[in-house]
Parts: C-alpha cells; sequence; structure tokens
C-alpha cells in the first residue's frame, strides 16, 4: 500500500504551484468582497444603507469627537490636575559603579557606546549618567556626559578618572 501513496504523493506536490510573490493569494475564504451601500433595494442596503432613517448617524460627517461622553463632563476635564510637566525636562540613561565595576576591568575607557555593546544601557541617543551605589577598586576611565558626587569621589580614590562629554 505505501508503493501507491508515493506516486500519488509526488503528483500532488508537483501540481501545486510554487510559492513566489507572484503566486501569493489569500487562504480559501478568509476574505469577502466589500458590502456596496446605497447600490439599490435589490442590494439589500439601498436608499437609507444601513444608516436608518432621520437622526445624527444618519447625517453625513456624524462621529463623535475622542473622549466625548454625550454632555457629560469628560473624565479629562473631571480628573483634577497639578503640578507642572517640564518640556525641556533631560531623561538621562543611568549607570551605577557597582556596575561599571562587574562589567569592565578598567584597561579601555567606558564611552557610551562601550556601555551599550554591554548593555547598561538601552538608547543610545540618551546621554549617560554614573551613579555611586556601590564600590570601585579598578581605576576606570569614564567618558560620559554627567556623573554624581558620590560616584566622582570613588572612581577618582581607585585611581580613575573622568572626562565629561
Amino acid at each position: 500500500m505505501a508503493a501507491k501513496k508515493e506516486p500519488q504523493k509526488a503528483a500532488a506536490e508537483a501540481s501545486a504551484p510554487r510559492l513566489s510573490l507572484n503566486t501569493l493569494s489569500p487562504a480559501r475564504g478568509s476574505t469577502r468582497s466589500r458590502k456596496r451601500l446605497g447600490r439599490g433595494p435589490g442590494s439589500g442596503q439601498g436608499k437609507t444603507a444601513g444608516r436608518g432613517h432621520k437622526g445624527f448617524w444618519s447625517r453625513s460627517g456624524s462621529s463623535m469627537q475622542a473622549g466625548f461622553e454625550g454632555g457629560q463632563m469628560p473624565l479629562h476635564r473631571r480628573v483634577p490636575k497639578r503640578g507642572f510637566k517640564n518640556i525641556f525636562r533631560q531623561e538621562f540613561s543611568v549607570v551605577n559603579v557597582d556596575q561599571l565595576e562587574a562589567r569592565f576591568d578598567g584597561s579601555a575607557p567606558i564611552d557610551p557606546e562601550a556601555l551599550a555593546g554591554s548593555r547598561l544601557i538601552r538608547r543610545r541617543r540618551d546621554p549617560v549618567k554614573v551613579l555611586g551605589r556601590g564600590e570601585v577598586t579598578k581605576p576606570l576611565q569614564l567618558k560620559v556626559h554627567r556623573v554624581s558626587a558620590v560616584a566622582r569621589k570613588k572612581i577618582e580614590a581607585a585611581g580613575g578618572k573622568i572626562e565629561l562629554l
């Protein structure tokens, strides 16, 4: 019986078109044709085109603006506003000295590219700030944008150098 199935399988593979950009098509039954509205009574969607009679939603241009709650005071106006949002705020990628101690040996300079390569920072476009959590024993050579006072003290005490970008 197995001998009979093999030629059938080979014939089925040969008749199937090769997969390429010009032979791609959706699976059978996965797509439907667009509902054509307002095309006569025989279509079932003629005259009012599924919008019903009269009223706001039957008119052209009927749509609600985002956040409209039917005349009730909308949420974004009910919630109290507090504080101040500084539009010039600068976000820093933060690295602590214990992380530098664990990842680097102190021989090569540590710059934002090296930090991104060792996955200590995620976004390369953000400036880098070094903070003082942990201890430093190696003479690290840093090239970063900002350094906290505690981190500067620890790095320089271990014989390291800091260059601000």
